[in-house]
Parts: C-alpha cells; sequence; structure tokens
C-alpha cells in the first residue's frame, strides 16, 4: 500500500472512533444511529449537485449497501446497549477483516502476500484482546452484547465488500460514496418512522448539532475508504481501518472515562505491531 492511501485510511479510521464515540453519550442508541446516519445523507444530499450519476453497474451495490447498514445499526446500538465502548467498538470491529480477507479472493480476486497476512492476524488479535477486561478473559463479555457485536461485524464485512465491488465497478469513489450516503440517510428516514413513529422526530430535534457533527465524521470516514478500497486491496483497507480502535481507546478514557486495565495497552501493542507489519510487508 502507497504512503498516501495509507495515511488516508489511517486518518479515517481516527474519524470512524469519533463518531462512534457519539453513540454512548446519546439518551437512545438507535435513534442516535439512526440520528447520525440521516444526518451524513443531508450533507451528502448536498454534494450531489457536484458529483456525478453512479453508472448503472453501481446502484445494485449501492442499495445492497444501503440494506445492510440498516442491520448494521440495529445491532451497533443493541450492542451498546449491553457493553462499554471499548469492549463493543473492538468486537465489531476487529472481526470483520477476517470475513473479508477470506472473501475478497473469491468475490474481487484481491490477495494478500504473507507478510500482511501475518501482520493483519496481529493486528486482529490485538483488537479482539483490547475487548477484554481486567485479569479474566470473560469478564464483563455478556451473551447479548457478544452476538450484537458479531452480528455487527458479519454486517461490517457484508457492506464494505459491497461497496469495494460498487466503487470499483462506478470507476468514481466520490460519485459512489455521496450517492451511497444519501441513498442510506432515506432509507434510515424510513426506517425510525416505520419503527418509532413521526414523533420519534420531535425527539431528534434538540440533538441536531450532535447528530450533524456525527454524521459529517462517518461521510468523511467511510468516503475515505470506498476511495482507499479502489486503490488498495480491499482486506488490507478493511483490517487497517479497524485500528480506529486505538483511537476509541483514547476518547473511551479521556472523554467517556472507561477504565483502562493494562491487558488493553498490551493489545494497543499489537495492533500497532500489525499495522507496521502490514506498511512494511
Amino acid at each position: 500500500m502507497e504512503t498516501p492511501v495509507f495515511l488516508a485510511v489511517m486518518a479515517a479510521a481516527a474519524l470512524h472512533a469519533g463518531w462512534n464515540a457519539l453513540l454512548k453519550i446519546g439518551l437512545d442508541r438507535f435513534l442516535t444511529v439512526c440520528l447520525i446516519q440521516i444526518a451524513a445523507g443531508a450533507v451528502a444530499l448536498c454534494a450531489l449537485p457536484f458529483v456525478a450519476l453512479p453508472q448503472a453497474a453501481a446502484w445494485p451495490w449501492i442499495a445492497l449497501s444501503a440494506l445492510l447498514h440498516v442491520g448494521y445499526n440495529v445491532f451497533l446500538s443493541r450492542a451498546y446497549q449491553y457493553g462499554d465502548l471499548g469492549q463493543v467498538y473492538p468486537l465489531s470491529r476487529g472481526s470483520s477483516p477476517l470475513i473479508v480477507a477470506l472473501l475478497s479472493l473469491p468475490l474481487l480476486a484481491d490477495s494478500l502476500p504473507q507478510g500482511q497476512w501475518l501482520g493483519l492476524l496481529v493486528l486482529v488479535a490485538g483488537i479482539w484482546l483490547m475487548a477484554l477486561r481486567g485479569h479474566h478473559p470473560t469478564a464483563g463479555l455478556s451473551a447479548p452484547m457478544l452476538f450484537s457485536a458479531l452480528m455487527t461485524a458479519g454486517f461490517i464485512a457484508g457492506y464494505t465488500l459491497s461497496d469495494a465491488i460498487g466503487a470499483r465497478n462506478n470507476q468514481d469513489a466520490l460519485s459512489y460514496s455521496m450517492w451511497l450516503f444519501a441513498v442510506n440517510g432515506l432509507v434510515m428516514l424510513g426506517v425510525v418512522a416505520t419503527s418509532r413513529g413521526p414523533d420519534a422526530f420531535l425527539r431528534l430535534g434538540p440533538h441536531w448539532r450532535g447528530g450533524l457533527a456525527g454524521g459529517a465524521l462517518s461521510l468523511a470516514a467511510y468516503s475515505i475508504v470506498i476511495w482507499a478500497m479502489t486503490q488498495a486491496p480491499v482486506a488490507l483497507v478493511s483490517a487497517l481501518r479497524e485500528s480506529s480502535v486505538l483511537f476509541a481507546l483514547l476518547i473511551g478514557s479521556l472523554w467517556l472515562k472507561e477504565a483502562l486495565p493494562p491487558i488493553r495497552l498490551l493489545a494497543c501493542g499489537l495492533i500497532l505491531a500489525g499495522v507496521l507489519v502490514m506498511k512494511l510487508a
């Protein structure tokens, strides 16, 4: 991976951790997720006059990705009901790169050299380790949280692969990402209206500033990732993106006052080692 692409993905990781941190301060996790995605769609809508219309081959992947994002949002918000940011984020984000790596070869003809596979596995091991608390591997990990986090990982892998294929078919990453977010925002509007009723929008109103900030961060982070997936192997981009758990750990510790046990510091070392191996391999 070329250095500019590498640095762009790392910047996207920091932005992604930022908008996920906003989920933990909302009164209603599901509505907070929806608000952020609707706001991202509104920002993207403003950009549509300045980007091209996606090619016909990209539209099925935009539609599929929007549907997969609904599942992702539902299970992510559920996971945050049962665990803190420092647990849910690494479990959900750390499990998806392996799925992406295994499926990207048959679906996209992407392959990784052995050195990058080693770095990916070390990074994923570090991410999983970060979810553990104290000295007992299962401390604080409830079954509902594990299920929701792993389901979230499955949806992440699904929309990652869908968007990689769609953006490559479209041959214009910016056009693809703006239209994807615009469509996704409309879908989430429908989800909120159907599941919570019109009164839900009154509850969202007072939080529009936080939603807009989160939506802008989400839009910027994933647009960078979509572009990077047209420049480098999807599995590599997916794995490096999940180094965002380092930024999430920092946010959780300094802003949300979550515990920072030694085992998570060890996990940081593994993640950094994995990132370094993937960059140098």
